[in-house]
């Protein structure tokens, strides 16, 4: 007997021909490998979609650093001791905004893509055995096909010489198949539910590092903020400010439009 997914299977299920692979099986099992096939397919789509993340995150928090750094180098900064002391504060943040950013990014790789990496290996394997039954299933059809031609010619003496060798030549190749069928039948379903219990320890993963980034950016920041924004200006003040600086610029005469 076999069973998959509640669904009763035996060898007396209906076949269009005596003999042959029931129709029922053979539905069953292409159900069950096109779920893994599509697995398969998402499983290396989120391993290169996180990968793409991750290093989209450490090309962020280097371009930040990188422009602070530059900010911090400006030669307004050896005028102004305001201007030099909001950069150097900017720096300092961006360069621990970088820190905590490689250590989230350390931990998805360890908790999160490495495991996607492992998992996607199993496949391999798993669609080998699939054409080592689908290599089964051609020898068996092959023979059958044999053995049936036999049966449909008059039974004289030497034809039932050739049904019995065909008949005994099938035997183990059938059995075979049946055994790799099985096998396959039952456990391509315990590996698709073994997916939920595989990854959610990594997703949680996942959630916990980026509580842990944005509490320690939220931090960061609000102390930034605190330094740098001594005047409590809102947005909208500084806009002003700045248009009205710039109108102030536009007059100059070495800037006027001719």
């Amino acid at each position: 007997m076999l069973q998959i997914r509640g669904t009763r299977v035996t060898a007396n299920c209906p076949r269009t021909r005596r003999g042959h692979v029931c129709v029922e099986v053979e539905r069953d099992f292409e159900r069950e490998y096109e779920k893994l096939q599509k697995l398969e397919d998402q499983t290396k789509k989120l391993h290169k979609d996180m990968k793409k993340s991750t290093e989209a995150d450490i090309a962020m928090s280097k371009a930040a650093v990188k422009i602070s750094g530059d900010l911090l180098s400006n030669p307004l900064c050896e005028q102004d001791q305001a201007f030099l002391d909001s950069m150097t504060a900017l720096d300092t943040a961006m360069k621990r905004m970088d820190s905590f950013n490689q250590e989230k990014v350390n931990q998805i790789s360890k908790t999160v893509i490495d495991p996607l990496k492992k998992y996607s290996g199993v496949f391999p394997s798993l669609n080998m055995a699939v054409k080592r039954r689908e290599q089964a299933l051609q020898d068996y059809r092959r023979l059958q096909s044999k053995v049936e031609k036999y049966e449909e010619k008059e039974k004289t003496g030497p034809i039932m010489v050739k049904l019995h060798q065909a008949r005994e030549e099938l035997r183990p190749v059938r059995e075979d198949f049946e055994a790799k069928n099985k096998q396959l039948l039952d456990e391509m379903p315990k590996f698709y539910h073994s997916r939920i219990d595989y990854f959610q320890p990594s997703f949680e993963a996942l959630i916990r590092a980026q509580v842990v980034y944005f509490t320690e950016m939220h931090k960061i920041f609000s102390e930034l903020t605190d330094q740098i924004d001594q005047a409590g200006m809102t947005d909208e003040q500084r806009e002003r400010e700045n248009e009205a600086k710039l109108n102030e610029l536009r007059a100059l005469s070495i800037v006027a439009d001719d």
